[in-house]
């Protein structure tokens, strides 16, 4: 019986990048897949969005995110605005090598853009008890997603920003979590700005367990 061919997908997780490395990455397409034989015409129909419009909107990324180095809202919600037009763009792309590559593992790395394993990983836990920190959808937003504690009816997060030296915080923001089947959302943040986070649980025995193991972040 013939081997099912699996297709290949390709990585679309852009909007969890930071902004510097959405710029990188589109660079790294421009190169990649524009000029790439396997995805010219006559191999493969013209990409979705031409090389000009595409090298025009990482220019104006780079630029802005150059202009958000020091923290003014007005760039940084431009800068917030030109990622999520490069990320539209490296998501058409991404779909545009899947449907061309001829599964073909070879032509689909020759575009740059990196394939989903077929094996699955579990990625260890930050700490013991917050399994990772990830950028939100929008700037100054975190996502946090718990481990599972015996006997907790619930959690209980707090973030802070460290003092002088690495120093934990002296004034701790908290809110409840009732659930970790999903990442729990902080926002509110100041962005380009380290923050400290903790968790703990809510025991349905009464009292709390101890505050987990301290980690730091920096915002985007």
């Amino acid at each position: 019986m013939p081997t099912k061919q699996v297709p290949i997908k390709g990585v679309t997780n852009f909007r969890r990048l930071t902004p510097d490395q959405v710029f990188s990455t589109a660079g790294n397409t421009l190169t990649a897949v524009f000029g790439n034989p396997n995805f010219t015409p006559p191999n493969a129909p013209a990409p979705p969005v031409d090389e000009a419009t595409f090298k025009a909107a990482n220019d104006a990324l780079g630029a802005a995110n150059s202009a958000a180095i020091d923290g003014g809202k007005k760039a940084i919600t431009l800068r917030s605005h030109t990622k999520e037009v490069v990320v539209k763009y490296l998501v058409q792309l991404v779909h545009y090598v899947e449907a061309n590559c001829k599964d073909d593992m070879t032509i689909f790395v020759s575009s740059g853009f990196t394939a989903v394993s077929s094996t699955k990983t579990k990625t260890p836990p930050v700490s013991e008890m917050i399994r990772k920190i990830e950028p939100g959808e929008k700037s100054g937003e975190a996502l946090i997603t718990l481990v599972k504690f015996p006997g907790a009816s619930s959690y209980q997060l707090q973030w802070g920003v460290p003092l002088a030296g690495g120093a934990l915080p002296n004034s701790w923001t908290s809110m409840p979590v009732p659930q970790i089947k999903s990442a729990t959302t902080v926002s509110g943040l100041t962005p380009a700005t380290t923050y400290v986070f903790q968790a703990r649980a809510v025991l349905k025995a009464g009292g709390y367990s101890d505050w987990g193991e301290p980690v730091s972040r920096i915002i985007v």
